[in-house]
């Protein structure tokens, strides 16, 4: 399957969308297609529409792309406010219906997969399709097991200090951390690159981030993985960085399956984020995917 040469990896010139008197930053690269869907890429926590670039300069080839920095981060606004998965679940359907025009086939990774997978599962109107590249989210068994120790306790009771989210967002934000953080995450140390880490770095310096910060952690618990399967019909595949340090892909794989069997899944080799730090086999797998199982 051909897929076009990553030998341009900059930026596409973005947009802004006003939402909710918030200003919402996007790209949009390739032609619309009568019969192919669009697509509607959704970064995760700390990242933006750049991480990407690899994917949009090959799937622009075959698909009309759209990416959004979700509110909170990237070039888009970051007010004070509540954030949760509903509002990001809000942002996206409102993008699809008011920018794109049509259903979508969103993907989204980490924090991005969980949004997509809200919209997807409660909006069923405005997706065709669903991606998840180790996707984020609780299950609610995990819930339930949940008993946290004194420990767990006291760094969860530092981090909604206004202090303590302060100097903990201080010093992760720094770019020596960011890409320490990357190289944790990255099974291919090659792919973190300083302009990976200045993507990363540079909506941290904007007005409002450190506040955005610390409203993460105080954002209310949101629809669990299973009761969102539920609620989902349409088709799904699961793209796995099976290195990632983070999760345990093939557990949370499996917890997938048993929700939801009729999906389609690939473990790679790979960390947190597979399509940036391999994605040449994710834009492949997305392609034949999409055109295969969405368009069938």
């Amino acid at each position: 399957m051909h897929l076009a040469p990553l030998d341009s990896l900059k930026s596409v010139p973005g947009n802004y969308w006003q939402w909710r008197g918030h200003k919402i930053y996007y790209v949009k690269a390739g032609s619309s297609h009568s019969l192919r869907p669009p697509l509607l890429l959704v970064h995760g926590f700390g990242a933006s529409t750049d991480h990407w670039r690899k994917n949009i300069a090959q799937l622009q080839e075959d698909f009309e792309v759209y990416a959004i920095d979700l509110l909170g981060f990237g070039r888009s606004a970051k007010p004070n406010i509540e954030y949760s998965g509903n509002l990001w679940r809000d942002q996206l359907h409102d993008f699809i219906g008011q920018v794109i025009g049509k259903p979508a086939v969103l993907a989204g990774n980490s924090l991005g997969g969980y949004a997509a997978l809200c919209v997807a599962a409660q909006c069923v109107e405005a997706a065709n399709g669903l991606v998840l590249l180790n996707s984020a989210g609780p299950f609610s068994d995990a819930l339930q097991n949940r008993n946290p120790g004194l420990v767990q306790k006291l760094i969860r009771s530092v981090l909604l200090s206004p202090v303590g989210s302060y100097l903990l967002f201080q010093y992760v934000r720094r770019p020596a951390n960011i890409r320490k953080t990357l190289k944790k995450v990255y099974l291919d140390h090659s792919a973190v690159t300083d302009q990976l880490v200045e993507d990363i770095y540079r909506p941290s310096c904007d007005a409002g981030a450190v506040q955005v910060f610390a409203a993460v952690f105080k954002s209310p618990k949101g629809e669990t993985i299973d009761n969102l399967l539920k609620q989902l019909n349409c088709p799904l595949l699961m793209l796995w960085g099976d290195g990632d340090p983070w999760m345990n892909s093939k557990v949370r794989g499996a917890k997938f399956r048993q929700h939801y069997p009729n999906l389609t899944e690939y473990y790679l080799q790979a960390g947190h984020c597979p399509h940036d730090e391999i994605p040449d086999k994710v834009n492949e797998l997305i392609k034949s995917w999409v055109l295969e199982k969405v368009m069938a």
